[in-house]
């Protein structure tokens, strides 16, 4: 059945993928981006776009959309550090905006881009949802905030939500790819060393209890990442207010098991492989997959990095019936690298 979603952030990374999977599956999708980490061009063909920020959503948000996917936050960890009054007034201050846009409008859905950072440097891998959350960053504690107020509003207004946390996403579905101004992601950072933007890759510590001594983080590709989302959606959309298992249609067309998440619930879920890829097989992955050398600088550990970061996801299995299809490292690099050079021609053209 057709129904309407607000995508907040859907100009961004991941809010344009998980956009054009819902247009894939026949929804109506409205995006709104105020475009200031966003691209105009990566709002998916077939959906409508409002320029606009999330503390104005009131003026767009009624009673005809039937769920609101939010993306719409600020999230460099460094930025948040040097200036954690703009994560406080966007992601949390924007949120509580949106918030109240959707109780006054009735709109009782919602799935919330949260993270890993919530839980700061774990005291165990692989990390379940019932670790302690001590962010170590205003970025991760903003978005704690806002977990915790998604928290209230389930308990006080009959909201349903899910809030997914990411550990790292990439890859690229199609013409939609990782586009940060700076950029601090590992994989797209050593892409650019292998379209000669870069000289090299700085590796920031080779003396970590791991494997090689280089930190161990848990990948996941950005298009399993946008079918939890579809899937948190089924979850809220069917089955019985008791959260017994119902039978939903996944977003791949699939029959999958899950438990419904009614009225009044905010479940929390963590989206990752369930494995780790540290930073030397991250840039040995990248050399194989473009066939370029990929020089390396091996500088000091930076601080507040833990050696491994590794996503237990047995929640996502077990309530929305949420598997990666897509775990092989190099598929991951292979999509970002097709992307990344795309952007790179683009790019040389709109020189020219």
């Amino acid at each position: 059945m057709t129904q309407r979603y607000l995508v907040t952030g859907g100009a961004g990374y991941v809010g344009s993928v998980v956009a054009a999977h819902l247009l894939a599956r026949g929804h109506r999708v409205t995006v709104l981006d105020d475009l200031s980490t966003g691209f105009a061009e990566a709002v998916p063909e077939g959906a409508e776009f409002v320029e606009g920020r999330i503390q104005d959503a009131a003026r767009w948000l009624d009673g005809s959309y039937d769920g609101v996917l939010h993306f719409a936050a600020f999230s460099q960890v460094g930025e948040s550090v040097a200036r954690p009054e703009k994560y406080w007034e966007n992601n949390v201050g924007g949120t509580m905006a949106l918030l109240a846009a959707m109780r006054a409008a009735g709109v009782r859905k919602l799935v919330f881009s949260s993270t890993a950072a919530t839980y700061g440097e774990p005291e165990t891998v692989p990390i379940t949802e019932t670790a302690p959350t001590t962010p170590t960053s205003p970025y991760g504690a903003s978005k704690l905030a806002v977990d915790h107020m998604i928290g209230g509003e389930c308990a006080a207004h009959g909201l349903a939500a899910v809030s997914l946390r990411y550990f790292n996403v990439a890859g690229a579905y199609g013409a939609l790819g990782e586009r940060h101004e700076p950029e601090s992601h590992l994989i797209p950072l050593v892409l650019q060393v292998a379209l000669g933007r870069r000289e090299a890759i700085s590796v920031y510590g080779e003396d970590y209890p791991t494997p090689d001594g280089t930190c161990v983080r848990d990948y996941i590709h950005v298009a399993d990442l946008a079918e939890a989302h579809l899937l948190a959606l089924d979850a809220m959309t069917g089955g019985a207010a008791t959260g017994a298992p119902v039978t939903e249609t996944s977003a791949t067309g699939a029959s999958a098991t899950a438990a419904s998440v009614p009225a009044g619930e905010h479940l929390i879920c963590n989206l990752g492989n369930g494995n780790g890829f540290s930073v030397r097989e991250v840039v040995e992955t990248v050399r194989k997959v473009t066939g370029h050398p990929i020089p390396e600088i091996t500088a000091p550990r930076r601080a507040g990095d833990p050696a491994v970061l590794v996503a237990s996801a047995d929640a996502a299995r077990e309530r929305l019936g949420w598997t990666p299809s897509r775990p092989d490292l190099a598929d991951v690099v292979a999509d970002a690298w097709t992307f990344a050079r795309r952007t790179a021609t683009r790019d040389e053209e709109g020189r020219a």
